[in-house]
């Protein structure tokens, strides 16, 4: 892989990953035209790297956030041993709960992940799925604003946006797009829902880097390549916060529907090119 090829993915990476358009699709679309499969001993390790970079950009945007989940955390267990609880749950607490109710949805796509991971391969399945996210999309800009955030949300509603971030696992299907839709549907603020999905997207990217990382060392690491990996991840970071703030901005106007029309066409341009080539 070139450094070229390494920059041009980071990019792809950064503004995919939080615009609602499929990180995981647009990489392997462009893996597919750059004929770059395989271009790491394990082919995803790359790509999870990629989303370690975008990670780093989520604790850059809403570090004051994290920091006041982290030391609600130990506060809650310092709690728990001097058994007392506080009159009122504080807001970060309670976000600590949502956040864990969320991801627990992902552990049913473990024992089919590689099948999952497979389906990236396909550049039918990778178009029809950007068609769906497109679908999901326009009709949640239809959705009727709500009004729940972490003090009122409840776990049946995180729970419902968790099983969207599951089907988001499929290449092609955006994990932003299907959380802060699922979110909107469940009736949360806007700027809530977008909130609430970048930060689930902390264990989540976190357990596939772990999880990556196994697979990795079980079948090799092609070191000599990290190096050009790093370049993307960085890059990946750089433009993946700067995403973030956008989409803070068109979260605000509520026109999350704008981006269904751009998945409609690079879904349906890629179907059209798999099935005359």
């Amino acid at each position: 892989m070139s450094i070229l090829h390494s920059i041009l993915l980071g990019i792809i990476q950064g503004v995919t990953e939080f615009l609602p358009i499929s990180s995981s699709g647009h990489l392997a679309i462009a893996e597919h035209l750059l004929g770059m499969e395989g271009a790491s001993e394990i082919p995803e390790f790359f790509d999870v790297l990629l989303h370690l970079g975008t990670l780093v950009a989520v604790f850059i945007a809403y570090w004051s956030e994290i920091k006041e989940i982290i030391l609600e955390f130990f506060r809650g267990v310092g709690d728990l041993a001097h058994r007392s609880t506080p009159n009122h749950v504080p807001p970060a607490r309670r976000m600590i709960l949502l956040i864990i109710i969320g991801t627990l949805p992902l552990f049913l796509v473990l024992p089919i992940k590689d099948r999952v991971e497979s389906l990236s391969d396909s550049m039918l399945f990778v178009g029809a799925a950007l068609l769906f996210t497109g679908f999901m999309l326009f009709f949640c800009d239809r959705a009727a604003k709500g009004h729940k955030s972490e003090k009122n949300a409840k776990l049946t509603d995180v729970l419902a946006v968790g099983l969207a971030q599951a089907v988001a696992t499929c290449p092609g299907v955006s994990r932003s797009g299907m959380t802060i839709t699922a979110g909107c549907f469940m009736g949360f603020e806007r700027s809530f829902a977008v909130r609430y999905s970048f930060l689930m997207s902390i264990p989540a990217i976190l357990g596939a880097n772990l999880l990556a990382l196994k697979d990795a060392l079980e079948a090799g690491i092609a070191w000599a390549e990290v190096p050009v990996y790093l370049v993307g991840v960085a890059v990946a970071a750089v433009v993946g916060y700067a995403c973030i703030r956008l989409l803070r901005y068109i979260a605000e106007k509520g026109r999350f529907g704008v981006f269904a029309y751009y998945c409609w066409a690079v879904g349906a341009l890629v179907l059209i090119l798999t099935l005359i080539g």
